[in-house]
């Protein structure tokens, strides 16, 4: 059992700021491992059920969801087989879950499907959680830290855990930023045949094109130049889908387009995760392309690995736990994030020697299955796939 003599108490224990998916699902880890932890959100209570998003969850994910009692079992939609492809060019490979005795390479939900289940979790646990509630500062001090909010609300605890954004006048953490010059159209595509569970990543010139099972048709996250987003948001419906079809091929037939939306792309990196009685996870330590789908996933296995390594801790912003968490989520942290930009940097031109490189890469993984099956589990399982 763990040692909460300290730490059973809101002053002793842990105040985590925002209550998106990842902050959630943090409270949940810590509150199931016997530490006292607040939740404090910037937004009215009711924003996460309006969060528009589509979140693509791998294999690992779902498992920790399970353990957190917050895998949601209507919804999740699951991906049987990954294709990936590049535009106009030869190479190709697929991955599909029977290869690897899982029964889904991964599954698609709506953000707001999940939030709901995270936050029936949390208030089913008796956990706090405050609304309207912005932290606009962090006072750390060797014995706690103090929270002021912009209301006039002050907090006292041991550790803060930040998961969404970036506290006003925060300063340091090594933060590193990349501009893709990239904006990402997504949507809702309805089909002429059923989707059987394939999902698409096709890179082209101007940005990858992803498809995602979603109940019965695709989400789509489709990037290009920001210039070029302008002028496909200006579409009609039918001129949009048929840009949308010429851009993807003919392999899936798309019949209309729902619910279009855009947003930037870029990268937003701190390289100090953690710092004086301070840990920073989810958006608030990594920004990430949409490529892929890694973002949320390496969030989850933070909020896992911090969970347990504060597990038995009398005080859980002591320095050396938290310099244990940094260092064991080093390698997939700088993996991920190195895996994600090289893939949008390598993929997003039309430099023909990079297209011939590309195509080869991409037949390689194909005909060589340990290569294969090597990005397959990273996809899977994060850093665990490591030897």
């Amino acid at each position: 059992m763990p040692n909460t003599e300290h730490a059973n108490t809101p002053e002793r224990g842990i105040l985590i700021v925002g209550a998106g998916p990842v902050g959630l699902a943090l409270a949940l880890a810590l509150h199931r491992r016997g530490l006292a932890v607040r939740l404090a959100d910037a937004r009215p209570a009711g924003a996460g059920e309006r969060d528009a998003r589509v979140l693509a969850l791998s294999h690992g994910s779902r498992q920790t969801l399970e353990r957190l009692g917050a895998w949601p079992e209507q919804g999740p939609t699951p991906i049987t087989t990954i294709h990936v492809s590049q535009r106009g060019a030869l190479g190709r490979t697929q991955m599909r879950a029977e290869e690897y005795g899982v029964p889904a390479l991964g599954y698609v939900t709506p953000a707001a499907l999940l939030y709901r289940r995270l936050a029936a979790a949390v208030a089913a646990a008796g956990i706090a959680l405050l609304h309207d509630t912005a932290i606009a500062s962090l006072s750390p001090t060797e014995e706690g830290i103090e929270a002021s909010a912009t209301n006039g609300q002050t907090f006292s605890a041991r550790l803060v855990a930040c998961c969404e954004g970036a506290i006003a006048g925060e300063a340091g953490g090594n933060v590193r930023t990349r501009d893709y010059g990239q904006h990402a159209i997504i949507c809702r595509a309805r089909l002429a045949a059923p989707h059987r569970g394939i999902a698409y990543e096709r890179f082209t010139p101007d940005g990858p094109l992803a498809l995602l099972p979603l109940a019965d048709d695709y989400s789509v996250v489709w990037t290009m130049p920001a210039a070029q987003a302008d002028a496909q948001m200006a579409l009609d419906e039918a001129g949009f889908r048929a840009a949308l079809q010429t851009a993807f091929g003919g392999r899936v037939q798309f019949v209309e387009t729902l619910e279009r939306a855009r947003f930037p792309l870029g990268l937003r990196v701190r390289g100090d995760a953690v710092g004086r009685r301070t840990v920073w996870l989810g958006n608030a330590a990594q920004t990430l392309h949409p490529v892929a789908g890694q973002g949320f996933n390496l969030a989850l296995r933070d909020v896992w690995a911090l969970a347990d390594t504060l597990t038995g801790a009398a005080d859980p912003g002591e320095p050396t736990l938290l310099a244990r968490y940094a260092q064991r989520r080093l390698l997939d942290r700088r993996s991920t994030i190195g895996f994600t930009d090289s893939l949008v940097r390598v993929f997003s031109n039309d430099d023909p020697l990079l297209t011939h490189a590309r195509g080869a890469g991409l037949l390689a993984l194909d005909l060589v299955s340990p290569l294969r099956h090597f990005v397959a589990k990273r996809m899977l399982f994060g850093a665990r796939a490591w030897p």
